[in-house]
């Protein structure tokens, strides 16, 4: 996402296990299952037409950054998270 671009406005549904935000009408997710304090993620998903904007980084980000504040530790269970967790080595404490 550019500089410029106003910041995404990401919910979480602790009830429902997901984060989510509405990008140009597009529903995008990260889904979880918790367990005591370990959060499995479960699902990223961006629907194509707002594909390739970086709203998956963004909302994992967000998410691992919600656990931390929690004291849960994560697994990354879908293919985009471990990619995820891969490429940002500083969060690699937060794995159970």
């Amino acid at each position: 996402m550019s500089d410029n671009a106003k910041p995404l406005d990401i919910v979480h549904d602790s009830k429902n296990e997901v984060f989510q935000v509405v990008v140009d009408g597009h529903t995008c997710e990260l889904a979880y299952q918790l367990r005591g304090n370990v959060m499995t993620i479960t699902h990223t998903g961006v629907p194509s037409p707002v594909g390739g904007r970086g709203i998956a980084n963004l909302l994992t980000r967000f998410a691992v950054q919600a656990a931390e504040a929690r004291g849960w530790k994560i697994v990354p269970a879908c293919s985009y998270a471990k990619v995820w967790f891969e490429r940002n080595p500083e969060y690699g404490h937060l794995l159970a």
